[in-house]
């Protein structure tokens, strides 16, 4: 009997897929070969915000401005809340940043279950629906900002040096409205349950946050509670960047922005599992 003998020369190449893993999975340079793609629907969701309204890029004023006065009224005038600056600067400028956080939270929270057609018909990144609907609550900070200089001109409130650190904490709002933007419109896709509590939980949320008050108002030993919510930290960074009043980085800050990147990437791994099967749930 004789040997038959193969050489390795003749064996052809093993090729070995397997799925990828940590950030790899996430695929988040397809982000920007699709830039095009986000600046479109951006622009499109602009469009059709403010199409066919009679006050158009008035109502980023009216809201805050409302929200303002009822603020002034309840804890300037009936509580009488202690603050450093006249209240009603104080309570605009705490909700520029919440105004942009829960804008975005609600429209990504939604933004999947709202394009289904879109997903249905082309592959792209879907993180870039979300995305884009939270870019369009930039445009109505940018409004509203413009009041609030204003305003500071006319209670004589100028800006300092803390001022250069605006862009953070407008960076840490757009972040801390991501994440739980993709946590919720993950969810939305499998439970439509989730849409019904957006009302609820951001009213909750909005409590938990100092924007009607100011954090010193609440007990240092329960200060830490607070931090765990990012938007505490976010909104008294940012009065403190812009009016130079209440607390500014300090470990309070460091909780919440750890708070922010748990979140943030728990959601970005939840939602790459979603993505999977996206097309065939919608």
């Amino acid at each position: 009997m004789s040997a038959t003998c193969i050489s390795r020369e003749n064996v052809p190449p093993v090729t070995v897929i397997a799925p990828s893993r940590g950030l790899s999975a996430l695929k988040l340079g397809d982000l920007w070969e699709y830039r095009e793609l986000l600046y479109f629907l951006a622009w499109r969701d602009i469009k059709v915000r403010y199409k066919q309204t009679a006050l158009g890029a008035a109502w980023a004023l009216l809201q805050p401005l409302f929200l303002m006065v009822i603020f002034t009224l309840l804890f300037g005038r009936v509580a009488k809340v202690a603050v450093p600056v006249p209240y009603p600067i104080f309570a605009f400028c705490g909700l520029l940043p919440w105004q942009l956080f829960a804008f975005g939270l609600s429209q990504s929270s939604t933004s999947l279950v709202a394009n289904q057609h879109l997903i249905n018909k082309v592959y792209f990144p879907r993180l870039i629906i979300p995305i884009s609907s939270i870019l369009v609550g930039l445009l109505d900070f940018a409004v509203a900002f413009g009041l609030l200089l204003g305003m500071m001109a006319y209670y004589h409130v100028m800006p300092g040096r803390n001022v250069l650190l605006l862009p953070f904490f407008l960076l840490l709002t757009v972040a801390t409205s991501l994440a739980a933007g993709i946590w919720l419109s993950a969810l939305n896709v499998r439970y439509r349950d989730v849409q019904y509590t957006l009302g609820f939980l951001t009213q909750f949320w909005m409590l938990a946050t100092p924007v009607g008050y100011p954090a010193s108002a609440i007990p240092e030993r329960w200060r830490w509670v607070i931090a765990v919510n990012p938007m505490a930290s976010v909104v008294e960074g940012f009065r403190w960047a812009v009016l130079g009043q209440g607390s500014g980085p300090d470990k309070f800050l460091a909780i919440s922005a750890t708070m922010l990147v748990v979140l943030l990437i728990t959601g970005l791994h939840y939602f790459r599992r979603v993505e999977k099967t996206i097309a065939d749930v919608l």
